[in-house]
C-alpha cells in the first residue's frame, strides 16, 4: 500500500523532447485552427463571432429591439462562451459593424465604430449594438434542432457548434485568419450573385467553375475599387487560390488645374495611411508633377484630392501614383475553411456545394422538427375533437370522477384516448365550448393534417428539400441584395509603360561631385549674345561643384558605374526635374546601391555594337566592351566587369574603338597606348593588363588622349604640373611606361590625372574640405620627368585628395 509520502512524491516520466515538441505543437497548431483563426465552411464564421451572434440572440438583441451596451454583449460572451480577452472580443464585434470591412455587416453599431482611416473604435462602455436583420437570418431554426449544440468551456451551458445560416455567408462577407503553417484570405462577394450561383448548381451539379464564374463575376468589395483582369478571379475559383490586382478609382476633373479625383480605395487600404504615403513621395521627388493634396472625404463619400501642376500629365501621375503606392494593390486569394473541424482548400463550386449541403442537413431536420411539433399537436386536438363529439358524457365521466386520475383514466377506457390527450381535455377551458372555439378547434386540425402532409412529401422527396434552399436563396437575394460596388474591367491587353507616357524632349543633366543629380529642360538655358552674364544652372555648397553636364533626350539611358564593378541604369526622365537654383537628389537615392559608390556615369542613346566602354581599374587591368552588352537593364545593376577583392573600378570612357588611352599611376609612372591593343571583350571577362605596376602602386585614373591637350598631374602635397599628351609616346599596352611625374618627398604621390585645355577650370579638394578654383592655364606646361609647380598650399596634416574639371 502507498504511502502519503509516496502518493505526494512527484511522478518524473523520461520522455524524447523532439517526440513531446511535436506532440504539443501539434495540440497547439490544430487548436489554433479549429477553434480560433479559420471559418467553418457552413456558416462562414469562426467560434468568436458566432458566439457573439448566439449572445447577442439569447439577449434578445434583435434588429427592432433597443441598443444594449457593448460591454454587456462582451461580458455575456466572455462569461458564458469565450473565455479569451475582452479586447479579441470587441474588436471582433466591431468589425462585423463596420460597413467597410463586410460588405454586409451583421452587427448594427451605435456611437464610433472606427473608420476606413484606420482611427480605432470608442471604448465598449461607450459604444452600443444590436443584431442586424441579415444576421438573425443566420440563427434562424437555431430553435429547431437544426444543428448540434456542444457544452461551453466550463460545462454548465450549451452552445451551438455551427449556426444553421441560411445567408452563404463565407462568400458574401468573406473572412481572412492566420493560423499555424496556413492562413486563409476569402474575399467578399455580392449577395445577387452568390445566391443566384447557389441556385444554379442546384439546378445543375455538374456545372463546371468556368460556367459559374459567368454567373459569380467576382470578388465585391465593401471599398469599392476596380479589379482588373479576370486570370486571379479564375484562378481562385478553379483551384482555391488567386491574385487579384486591385486599383482605386480615380477620375480626372479638368477646371482651373487638373485634378485626381480618388473616390474609391483598395479593401483594406488605410485611407490616412495611403495620404501620408502619397505626400512623402511628392516630398521624395519620387512623384513628378502634383502640387497639392487634399482629404475632402466627408460623410456623402470618399474624396481625395490630387491638383497637378500646370502643365504635369495626368495619365503619367496616375501611373506612377499607381506603381509606387496602394492605390493599386494586390489582394491574394487562398479559400481554406474547416470541413468536418479539417482544414480543405476549396475551389467556388466546393465552397457552394459543402453550403448547399450544409443547408439540405438543416432543411429535413427543421422539417422533422415541424413535423414532429405538428404530429404532437394534432395529436392533442384529435383527443380535444372526440371530447367535443362527445361534451355531455364527457363532462358527465368528469362530474362523477372522484379524482383527476380517475377521470383521465375514464377518458382512456371510454373513448380510445391517449394520456396526453386525457390529460389536455382536463386542462381545457370552459370557454372552448363555445361553437367558434369548436370551429377554431377543427380548422386548426384540419389545417395540420395538411401539414403534416405537406412535411412528410417534403422529408419524402430530395427535389422538394432543394426547392426550399432555392425558394430561400431568391428571397435573400430579394431582401438584401444590391448592385456591384467593384468594378471589374478586362486586363489591358498591353501593359502600358510609364515610358510610353513620357514627352520626347531634351534635358540637361548636372552631376555634382558629391553625387546629387537633377535635369531640366533645354530651354531653361536661353540663348544669349557674347559676353551676357549667363544663367545659374545649380545652387551648391562651397565643398561641392557640378563636375558633369550632359545633353540627353528624357528616353535615353544612364549607365552608372560603381567601384565595385557593377552597373546601374536609369532613365533620364526618371531623374528628378528641378528648377535652376535647386541642387537635385542624391543619385544614390535613386538606384540600389549596396556599399558601393559612383564612379563613372555615361549617357546612352543608342545601343550601338560598335561602340566600347573602356574600364581601367586600380590594379591596372583593362577592358574593352561594346555597348550593345549593356542593352538589357535589370533592377539591382548587373556585373560591369570581374573583380579581384583587393581590386576596384576607376574610370570608365566611351570611346568608338579607335582612342588613345593614358593610364597614369600613383607612383607617377603613365602608359599611353592605342585601344586597338585591347581586343572586346564580354560583360563578366576580368579584362586584360594596361599597365604593370610596380610594388605597392596603383592606377590613380585614365584619360581618353587627346594630342591639342595636356595632361594635368597633380599629387598630394599639392602640386601639379600639365604636359602635352604628344610627349608620351605610344607603347604597346601592359608595360611599366614613362614617367609621368617625378615623385619625391617634396611633392609626394600622384592623386589624380585630367585632359585639360587653356580655358578649362580645375577643382582641387584636399582631404579636410578645403576647395580652390584655378584656372588651367595658371598652371605651368613643363616636361614629363619633373616634379611641378606648387598649385595648393595645405595644412602640416594635410594632403591633396582629388582633382576635377569644373563646368559651367
Amino acid at each position: 500500500m502507498e504511502t502519503d509520502a509516496e502518493k505526494t512524491e512527484p511522478r518524473i516520466m523520461p520522455r524524447v523532447i523532439e517526440d513531446e515538441m511535436k506532440e504539443s505543437y501539434l495540440a497547439y497548431s490544430m487548436s489554433v485552427i479549429v477553434g480560433r483563426a479559420l471559418p467553418d465552411v457552413r456558416d462562414g464564421l469562426k467560434p468568436v463571432h458566432r458566439r457573439i451572434l448566439y449572445a447577442m440572440q439569447s439577449m434578445g438583441m434583435l434588429h427592432n429591439k433597443p441598443f444594449k451596451k457593448s460591454a454587456r454583449i462582451v461580458g455575456e460572451v466572455l462569461g458564458k462562451y469565450h473565455p479569451h480577452g475582452d479586447t479579441a472580443v470587441y474588436d471582433a464585434m466591431v468589425r462585423m459593424a463596420q460597413d467597410f470591412s463586410l460588405r454586409y455587416p451583421l452587427v448594427q453599431g451605435q456611437g464610433n465604430f472606427g473608420s476606413v482611416d484606420g482611427d480605432s473604435a470608442a471604448a465598449m462602455r461607450y459604444t452600443e449594438a444590436r443584431l442586424n436583420k441579415l444576421s438573425e437570418e443566420i440563427l434562424q431554426d437555431l430553435d429547431k434542432e437544426t444543428v448540434k449544440f456542444v457544452p461551453n468551456f466550463d460545462g454548465s451551458l450549451k452552445e451551438p457548434f455551427v449556426l444553421p445560416s441560411k445567408v452563404p455567408n463565407l462568400l458574401i462577407n468573406g473572412s481572412s485568419g492566420i493560423a499555424v503553417g496556413m492562413a486563409t484570405n476569402i474575399p467578399p462577394h455580392n449577395m445577387g450573385e452568390i445566391c443566384d450561383g447557389t441556385i444554379q448548381l442546384i439546378d445543375n451539379p455538374s456545372i463546371t467553375p468556368d460556367e459559374l464564374i459567368t454567373t459569380v463575376k467576382g470578388p465585391d468589395f465593401p471599398t469599392g475599387g476596380i479589379i482588373q483582369g479576370t486570370t486571379g478571379i479564375k484562378d481562385a475559383y478553379k483551384t482555391g487560390r488567386g491574385k487579384l490586382r486591385v486599383k482605386a478609382k480615380i477620375e480626372v476633373e479638368e477646371k482651373k488645374r487638373t485634378r485626381l479625383i480618388v473616390t474609391e480605395i483598395p479593401y483594406q487600404v488605410n485611407k490616412s495611411q495611403l495620404v501620408e504615403e502619397i505626400a512623402k513621395l511628392v516630398r521624395d521627388k519620387k512623384i513628378q508633377g502634383i502640387s497639392d493634396l487634399r482629404d475632402e472625404s466627408d460623410r456623402e463619400g470618399m474624396r481625395i484630392v490630387i491638383e497637378l501642376k500646370t502643365g504635369a500629365n495626368s495619365d503619367i501621375v496616375t501611373n506612377q501614383l499607381l506603381k509606387h503606392t496602394r492605390l493599386q494593390t494586390t489582394f491574394g486569394i487562398i479559400m481554406i475553411a474547416l470541413v468536418d473541424s479539417e482544414p480543405k482548400t476549396l475551389n467556388l463550386k466546393e465552397l457552394l456545394e459543402q453550403f448547399i449541403k450544409h443547408r439540405r442537413i438543416v432543411v429535413r431536420k427543421r422539417t422533422e422538427f415541424e413535423l414532429k411539433e405538428a404530429s404532437d399537436k394534432a395529436h392533442i386536438l384529435a383527443g380535444l375533437i372526440v371530447a367535443l363529439d362527445n361534451i355531455d358524457p364527457v363532462i358527465k365521466l368528469i362530474k362523477a370522477a372522484k379524482s383527476a386520475k380517475e377521470a383521465k383514466h375514464g377518458l382512456i377506457e371510454d373513448y380510445k384516448l391517449t394520456e396526453k390527450q386525457s390529460q389536455a381535455i382536463l386542462d381545457m377551458k370552459l370557454q372552448r365550448l363555445t361553437g367558434l372555439e369548436q370551429d377554431k378547434i377543427r380548422e386548426d386540425h384540419k389545417k395540420l393534417l395538411e401539414l403534416i402532409e405537406k412535411l412528410k412529401e417534403i422529408l419524402g422527396s430530395e427535389p422538394k428539400i432543394l426547392n426550399i434552399i432555392k425558394e430561400e436563396l431568391t428571397e435573400l437575394k430579394e431582401k438584401y441584395g444590391d448592385d456591384r460596388r467593384t468594378q471589374i474591367i478586362a486586363a489591358e491587353a498591353q501593359k502600358i509603360e510609364e515610358e510610353e507616357l513620357i514627352k520626347p524632349e531634351e534635358m540637361v543633366v548636372t552631376l555634382t561631385h558629391a553625387g546629387y543629380v537633377k535635369r531640366q529642360p533645354l530651354d531653361a538655358y536661353k540663348k544669349q549674345k557674347r559676353g551676357g552674364r549667363g544663367v545659374i544652372g545649380m545652387e551648391t555648397k562651397e565643398t561641392d561643384f557640378v563636375e558633369e553636364i550632359f545633353t540627353a533626350n528624357t528616353h535615353d539611358h544612364v549607365l552608372c558605374f560603381t567601384n565595385k564593378g557593377k552597373v546601374h541604369w536609369i532613365k533620364v526622365y526618371q531623374m528628378p526635374e528641378a528648377g535652376r537654383y535647386a541642387k537635385g537628389t542624391p543619385i544614390v537615392n535613386l538606384l540600389e546601391l549596396k556599399n558601393e559608390k559612383i564612379t563613372a556615369t555615361i549617357p546612352i542613346s543608342e545601343f550601338a555594337k560598335d561602340k566600347y566602354l573602356f574600364f581601367v581599374t586600380k590594379k591596372g587591368t583593362v577592358k574593352k566592351t561594346s555597348l550593345e552588352e549593356f542593352s538589357k537593364p535589370r533592377k539591382g545593376g548587373i556585373i560591369a566587369l570581374g573583380l579581384t577583392p583587393e581590386d576596384e573600378l576607376i574610370s570608365v570612357d566611351w570611346t568608338d574603338g579607335k582612342k588613345k588611352i593614358i593610364i597614369a599611376t600613383e607612383q607617377g609612372m603613365a602608359v599611353h597606348f592605342d585601344e586597338k591593343d585591347v581586343r572586346p571583350m564580354g560583360r563578366t571577362a576580368r579584362g586584360v593588363i594596361g599597365i604593370k605596376l610596380k610594388k605597392d602602386d596603383n592606377v590613380i585614373g585614365a584619360v581618353v588622349a587627346e594630342d591639342n591637350k595636356t595632361l594635368l598631374t597633380v599629387t598630394e602635397k599639392g602640386y601639379g604640373k600639365r604636359t602635352p599628351v604628344k610627349d608620351y609616346r605610344l607603347i604597346s599596352r601592359g608595360g611599366v611606361g614613362v614617367i609621368n611625374i617625378k615623385i619625391t618627398d617634396k611633392n609626394g604621390k600622384a592623386v589624380a590625372i585630367k585632359s585639360v585645355a587653356d580655358d578649362d577650370e580645375i577643382i582641387l579638394i584636399s582631404q579636410h574640405g578645403i576647395v580652390i578654383r584655378t584656372a588651367a592655364k595658371g598652371i605651368s606646361v613643363v616636361g614629363r620627368a619633373t616634379q611641378g609647380v606648387r598649385v595648393m598650399r595645405l595644412h602640416e596634416q594635410d594632403k591633396l585628395v582629388a582633382a576635377a574639371k569644373i563646368i559651367e
